[in-house]
């Protein structure tokens, strides 16, 4: 019988011998040190060392006794079941022989200069692909010295009965005496004085295999794991990752406002968690390359284990090294089987009481309750919305009830966030004031179906679902159904839609909400007068010295996201096509944008790009395309300008483009063109021979064909693509396109609303028909349905 292991002697096959932790990190210290991923080296004591533990002191009988004691189903003495239970154990000491082990492979460590190890739980029925026990049982950090270890060691053992870690087995059919504890003995890493956190080797709200998402904060992770800080989180895409690419689609800076260490107090005080200094909060925990690395870690690991995975990383400030600490089957994503999910849509508007991050897609309603700690969790109902600061693993016995949690801090990592994915619970994390602006006792309904961020509503919403299985999808044999999308918070999701790819990407949304700056008051900003913007500016433009690049690194972060999800899918962006009177609304705008009488046929499109006014802000435009396709290797990305008048100012618009580096042809680059102008139909020919293909803008061509303000409540009633002039334009430039071998797409609502126009557009030729998301289920029957009727 061994009490002690050496992790050079583990594998993830002895689960049952020191538990899934352990096992664990004995399969990555033994099989990917070699690929130069650092493991903190260590030992194990064994599952049988705590059952030789219990039979020396007697433990069994006693531990059966109390465990009887527990009530109902709802186990409502469970806190003072627990606490006795774990008194038992403290009060028991270590088998002489098991202590003379346990000091022997400590001295041992000693000898090799480790003189800090963390201590760690590692269950038996831990870790398991389909059981999760993470967070149930406690570790013990930056211990030193024997005695210190040998009471860090009986602690670890009697945290076998948390009142969480009973209260799970109970519910997942675990008996109390069949899981024993195994005990990591591992060498410190000191990330109290840099920095740790996780990796998920998928997206974590949607399961989007193709990337890896990390998040960290200075110090210890505690103060992620509780969401009393907002990390600093990193998304990289796996196959760019893999050729050698610059793979990084975004980096988020959290808020990190605390910083937790190791006190250095010589009375062992423990840890302390103080303000972040101001510049460390504007500051990434992470440099590109350690991000990358981390990331190409990440894929070894979840290679070697051929599943997703969750795994714990640290940086050690002494070194400056990074290891990873612990890797997990990831539980919630890698348990579901066919693609099914559901598309929520609020009916009508109501008021915003606060807004976070949304975790879940989902939409519910209930009754707010507002908790300060575990302890008044017996308030909570069934259903009820738990409304609370922050929670921790003790909340884990009563969450099941909730309807839907909301919390004041936290992020997309957090317990709360890690455990409402686990249970299926929306929630919105990281709201900052919701449990004083949320009255105890007020209905109230929690939307996570709006993108990345999180809203809570005042009353009970009515909303409607809609369950989708693409495998049940029929698609067109010949029309290619596209997506109209811009927001890279929902890029994931929208992927997994039954689609060929995006036929249009609005720059201008991105601009607009997540750039905000007009692109000359960066290029400008040092001759700015306008005082209240510069402050502004100043704010969101922090930490870069050279604020252009501010521009070109959000702009590109974000198409790139939307590149990857739909990867190697094509992904047609649009350059911006604002009119003046929305740029002038950027910050900064009003300085750099004419007063126009007609905005709609004025200062737009191809004829901002070379001016004098824009030429410098469009090649910023350039600079981030530039970088998504030849440094991040996003090739999928084409590029279309819209509103282009004349085939003279399409030759103008390519030499510039050329001039910032993106030459058409080069690395496969194809350049399109909206066709929304007259013009651009009957001089369709000529066009062709500058741009490589085309998307219908029908809106804009049915306006101008029309002569119809189709914003006008007046003469709206004249607008209508169904007009036999409109369609005959669009027939029109169909039939030019095919004649000289050019893609054609179209993107609109109509042909998703009206089934006779996307059979018209289908007997027409149309390549591809982009509709958004919401449309797109009805777009593609129409396209089946007008495919079906041309059959001879």
């Amino acid at each position: 019988m061994k009490y002690i292991m050496d992790f050079s002697e583990i594998g993830i096959a002895d689960i049952g011998i020191v538990g899934g932790k352990n096992a664990s990190l004995g399969e990555l210290y033994n099989n990917l040190s070699a690929l130069g991923i650092n493991v903190p080296g260590g030992f194990a004591v064994t599952a049988d060392a705590f059952r030789f533990f219990i039979r020396e002191n007697q433990l069994a009988y006693p531990l059966k006794q109390l465990l009887a004691k527990l009530g109902n189903a709802a186990c409502d003495n469970l806190a003072d079941v627990g606490k006795a239970c774990r008194g038992v154990l403290l009060a028991a000491n270590l088998p002489p022989a098991l202590e003379e082990a346990l000091l022997q492979a400590y001295r041992a460590m000693n000898a090799e200069g480790v003189t800090s190890v963390a201590v760690r739980s590692s269950a038996t029925a831990e870790d398991l692909p389909g059981a999760s026990f993470a967070g149930l049982h406690e570790s013990f950090l930056n211990i030193q010295g024997e005695q210190a270890l040998l009471q860090a060691v009986t602690k670890c053992f009697a945290s076998l009965y948390t009142d969480r870690a009973i209260k799970y087995r109970i519910e997942n059919g675990f008996a109390h005496d069949q899981v024993a504890l195994s005990v990591g003995i591992q060498k410190m890493v000191r990330s109290d004085r840099s920095c740790s956190g996780v990796c998920f080797t998928l997206e974590p709200e949607t399961g989007f295999p193709g990337v890896v998402h990390i998040s960290g904060v200075w110090g210890l992770g505690e103060n992620m794991v509780q969401g009393t800080v907002t990390p600093d989180e990193f998304l990289v895409f796996k196959p760019t990752l893999k050729a050698g690419r610059y793979a990084i689609l975004q980096k988020v800076l959290g808020s990190k406002e605390k910083w937790m260490r190791f006190s250095e107090d010589k009375s062992g005080a423990g840890v302390i968690n103080t303000d972040t200094p101001e510049e460390m909060q504007h500051r990434l925990i992470l440099n590109d390359d350690a991000i990358q690395q981390l990331a190409r870690w990440s894929v070894a690991i979840e290679d070697h284990y051929k599943r997703p995975m969750d795994i714990e990383w640290a940086r050690d400030g002494l070194t400056n090294d990074l290891f990873i600490l612990q890797a997990r089957p990831e539980t919630v994503h890698s348990k579901k089987k066919d693609p099914v999910f559901s598309i929520y849509r609020l009916k009508g508007s109501y008021p915003i009481i606060t807004k976070g991050t949304a975790v879940g897609g989902r939409i519910v309603s209930g009754i707010a309750r507002i908790l300060t700690t575990p302890e008044e969790a017996t308030q909570l109902q069934t259903g009820d919305i738990l409304v609370t600061t922050l929670t921790s693993p003790d909340w884990d016995p009563f969450l099941k009830k909730a309807g839907g949690i909301i919390t004041d801090k936290g992020g997309r990592t957090s317990h709360a966030s890690i455990i409402a994915r686990e249970m299926g619970t929306p929630a919105v994390v990281g709201c900052g004031d919701a449990t004083r602006k949320i009255r105890n006792g007020m209905p109230v309904t929690i939307s996570c179906a709006e993108g990345k961020e999180g809203y809570i509503y005042a009353g009970r919403a009515e909303w409607t679902e809609e369950i989708i299985q693409p495998g049940n999808i029929r698609m067109p044999a010949v029309t290619a159904p596209m997506l109209i999308i811009s927001d890279p918070g929902k890029a994931f999701l929208w992927s997994s839609y039954p689609n060929k790819g995006v036929g249009l990407l609005r720059m201008e949304f991105i601009i607009s909400n997540v750039i905000r700056i007009h692109p000359m008051a960066l290029v400008q900003y040092e001759t700015l007068q306008d005082i209240t913007a510069r402050e502004q500016i100043e704010q969101l433009t922090i930490g870069y010295v050279d604020k252009r690049q501010y521009f070109i690194e959000k702009l590109a972060q974000a198409v790139a996201t939307i590149a990857a999800a739909f990867y190697p899918r094509e992904v047609v962006v649009r350059m911006s096509d604002f009119k003046t009177n929305e740029y002038a609304h950027l910050l900064g705008g009003s300085a750099f944008e004419p007063r126009e009488e007609n905005p709609m046929l004025g200062f737009r499109g191809a004829s901002r790009y070379y001016h004098p006014l824009y030429r410098a802000g469009f090649g910023l435009e350039c600079a981030a395309m530039k970088k998504v396709r030849d440094e991040m290797g996003l090739v999928n990305v084409r590029l279309m300008i819209p509103f282009c008048r004349t085939v003279e100012e399409g030759r103008k618009v390519v030499a510039v483009m050329r001039e910032e580096g993106l030459i058409q042809g080069a690395n496969g680059l194809e350049l399109y063109m909206m066709a929304e102008i007259p013009s651009n139909v009957l001089l369709a020919t000529e066009f062709a021979q500058v741009f490589d293909g085309f998307s219908i803008g029908s809106n804009d061509l049915t306006q101008l064909v029309l002569g119809v303000d189709r914003d006008s409540g007046i003469v709206a009633s004249l607008f209508s693509e169904r007009d036999p002039a409109a369609m005959k334009m669009i027939a029109d430039m169909i039939a030019h396109a095919k004649k000289q071998g050019k893609r054609i797409g179209l993107c609109g609502q109509r042909p998703s609303d009206d089934p006779a126009f996307a059979e018209f557009l289908v007997e027409a030729g149309i390549d591809s028909i982009s509709f958004n998301p919401d449309a797109l289920l009805n777009g593609i029957a129409n396209m089946v349905q007008a495919e079906q009727k041309l059959l001879p």
